[in-house]
């Protein structure tokens, strides 16, 4: 009988495990992950930035996790000799009709605490000369790093502390009783207290397993990349992205330097055909037809289908794609993208059509699901795991 048993080997299922350990010293701890290595999804496939709290609503979880977030995750990979670069993001206006936008979130950067800079136009072109705008904002606190490479020491963290993490697990059945929990796998069954299950872009599946009917749908929206050739990897020195459209929850096509010395640019957001769908061939269709059956999904649809058009449309023409960018950074051509692998974000969507912005928990009384785990995730992993386990500590 283990004390915890977390579901989701990525970034916040190992984040969560870690912070369990740390409070609960000795506790049996057991990390599922269906996969045959961690951070196989939404976490290894993500553009590896350390997010500042830019966008988000302030007093949200989103921005509240996101502010502490940055400042953990940049001291927990310094204790852990983690290599990540404190480069500073470049939000730009392309035209004058993008101006009011950038304004507001130039108020909305304040509220939420941030450090940042108004730039007009020349102090832009001052600060990244292949940049054209009318405005920009810079800031300093954004920075680039390896996720893998934080599970990875999350995972060391785990295991020194007596936690156990299996691999090649994928859960099949949840049963919940009056004293345990069981996770039958197709490993075996394992019996625990209590279960934590962030699964991400199967969230609402493990929900399921107990009788439970959500009130929404995991949605896979595929973000493309590509990658400028190698010729072009000083073209920038910033993270450079566009005032983004205000309906919608993804951030355009940006270009963000990366660890390992490229620059990617992306990512667009597609409605995949397979909650695991990271090729345009990909298919899968029972997650095709539960899609379509949940009547948020079709309202969803119909209320934002020009958008989805164009981004369709640059999913299927590099072209379009390089028009999203070239809008800001007009040196760039067709030679100079490369193909790059894609992520698939896990989206919740309400029975109404609204895109779920904030995080979204279920309780029960023996697991607590993380059922929307929205970007920035990522940078907020620790924050977030030591809210989950606040709210499991509330119930002893």
């Amino acid at each position: 009988m283990y004390d915890t048993i977390i579901i989701g080997g990525g970034i916040v299922g190992l984040a969560t495990a870690r912070e369990l350990l740390q409070r609960r010293p000795g506790a049996r701890v057991l990390v599922l992950e269906k996969e045959d290595q961690l951070a196989a999804h939404q976490t290894g496939h993500n553009s590896g930035v350390i997010h500042a709290g830019v966008y988000y609503a302030p007093g949200s979880m989103k921005a509240r996790f996101c502010t502490a977030g940055n400042a953990a995750t940049r001291a927990f990979c310094a204790t852990h000799d983690i290599p990540f670069d404190i480069r500073g993001k470049l939000l730009v206006a392309a035209d004058h009709r993008e101006r009011p936008g950038l304004e507001r979130l130039f108020e909305r950067i304040g509220e939420n605490g941030i450090e940042r800079h108004w730039l007009d136009a020349g102090a832009l072109a001052e600060h990244e000369p292949a940049v054209r705008g009318t405005a920009g904002i810079l800031v300093p606190s954004s920075g680039i790093i390896d996720y893998r490479a934080v599970c990875r020491a999350l995972a060391v963290d785990i295991e020194a502390a007596g936690g156990e993490i299996r691999c090649g697990c994928a859960v099949t059945g949840l049963a919940e009783y009056a004293s345990e929990v069981v996770v039958e796998t197709a490993a075996g069954v394992f019996h625990a207290r209590e279960l934590v299950a962030c699964a991400g872009l199967m969230a609402d599946r493990l929900v399921r397993m107990l009788d439970i009917e959500p009130d929404f749908i995991i949605c896979p929206f595929r973000g493309e990349y590509y990658r400028l050739v190698a010729s072009r990897h000083d073209i920038v020195r910033h993270l450079i992205y566009p005032v983004p459209n205000p309906d919608m929850p993804f951030l355009g096509v940006h270009l963000t330097p990366m660890i390992d010395g490229s620059i990617t640019v992306g990512p667009n957001a597609v409605l995949a055909t397979a909650r695991e769908g990271y090729r345009k061939r990909d298919f899968n269709g029972r997650d095709l037809a539960e899609m379509l059956a949940f009547p948020g999904v079709r309202r969803m649809l119909g209320r934002h289908i020009r958008p989805g058009l164009v981004e369709l449309k640059n999913a299927l023409s590099k072209r379009g794609y390089l028009e999203q960018v070239r809008r800001y950074c007009p040196e760039l051509t067709l030679d100079d993208l490369e193909p790059h692998p894609a992520g698939v974000r896990a989206q919740a969507v309400a029975r109404d059509g609204t895109l779920i912005g904030d995080f979204r928990f279920i309780d029960t009384p023996r697991s607590l699901h993380v059922c929307n785990a929205p970007s920035p995730a990522a940078t907020s992993a620790l924050p977030i795991a030591a809210h989950i386990v606040d709210r499991l500590t509330e119930r002893e």
